[in-house]
């Protein structure tokens, strides 16, 4: 391997470590921002949850590359490998759900000028939560390659408990109307996430300057709503047939990272002075429509890359 990871199964093992080790950090500067009544900290720490959750969805979509690069690898147990998918997968439901939480405080700081007394205490126990459910995520990932650590009680709990994710993989193929219902919340999720985000944009490019930015400020919850709707969705496509997806590195892979760096860009527009500070009649500093302009062909490029799936399968994998 050089510098830069050549395959999803290497990009794992650089990626897992952002969100568990992250994770402690960010939970570390925010109880320390508490702690001082540092309005700058908390609005730092509440950034890095957001990012760390948004790195979190590719972390967990390389992980399923790595587990169809191994699974039935002599010397590696299956059982291992599905529970440890299981831990990542509540895991990155407990981040996502942190994460959503502290970008909605970061929305009302921008729009009220404080978030609600319950909503950064509500982050600092989801987070530690989630810490609890990484560290058990890693220490089941590394017994997977070491088999020298295992005391046999790893293998015969994944194997009386199941696996949950399984179950709902199971759930979605079985029941005809899932899938497609599935397809449909999918696509409805990703024309209100897009149309948010042109709308936004709109305004930043000067087609309707006549409204005041803060006015589309209040529809950035209902573009995130949509994200989390193309989130849950996907997750269940992924864990349904996680060999198939695995195989897409020039389809599935880039909507991914487009996904990641869309989501952070947005930040941008969630709380930061320039786009919030455009009046009704205002044009918008350049700097602005340069943001506004990324983040459209970001968010682009996830549409285009989601409908080039079926025809880029399996193609340079």
């Amino acid at each position: 391997m050089g510098f830069i990871p050549s395959s999803a199964p290497h990009w794992h093992l650089v990626l897992n470590h952002f969100p568990s080790v992250g994770i402690v950090i960010v939970l570390g500067l925010l109880a320390v921002a508490l702690y001082v009544r540092s309005d700058d900290l908390v609005k730092a720490s509440l950034v890095l949850v957001v990012v760390l959750s948004l790195l979190a969805i590719p972390t967990f979509i390389t992980g399923g590359a790595a587990r169809a690069a191994i699974d039935g690898n002599e010397g590696i147990e299956t059982a291992l490998i599905q529970a440890h998918q299981d831990a990542a997968a509540f895991a990155l439901t407990l981040l996502l759900a942190t994460g959503w939480v502290a970008w909605f405080a970061l929305w009302q700081w921008r729009r009220f000028g404080r978030p609600h007394p319950w909503n950064v205490p509500i982050v600092l126990v989801l987070g530690l939560v989630t810490l609890a459910t990484m560290v058990r995520t890693g220490s089941l990932g590394g017994d997977i390659n070491h088999p020298e650590i295992h005391t046999g009680g790893e293998l015969e709990a994944a194997a009386a408990n199941g696996s949950w994710t399984q179950g709902a993989a199971d759930w979605v193929m079985q029941n005809a109307g899932v899938w497609p219902t599935l397809e449909a919340l999918h696509f409805m999720g990703m024309a209100v996430l897009f149309g948010v985000v042109l709308l936004v944009a709109l305004r930043i490019f000067g087609v309707v300057r006549h409204v005041p930015f803060n006015a589309f400020h209040r529809l950035l919850p209902l573009g995130v709503f949509g994200f989390m709707v193309n989130v849950v969705t996907g997750m269940l496509f992924f864990v349904v047939d996680y060999e198939r997806y695995s195989t897409m590195t020039n389809s599935f892979f880039p909507k991914m990272a487009l996904i990641a760096i869309g989501g952070i860009a947005v930040l941008y527009f969630t709380m930061f002075d320039r786009p919030w500070a455009l009046k009704a009649g205002d044009r918008a500093p350049v700097g602005s429509k340069v943001a506004a302009a990324a983040v459209v062909l970001m968010w682009s490029g996830v549409m285009i890359y989601g409908r080039l799936l079926p025809y880029l399968e399996g193609a340079g994998g």
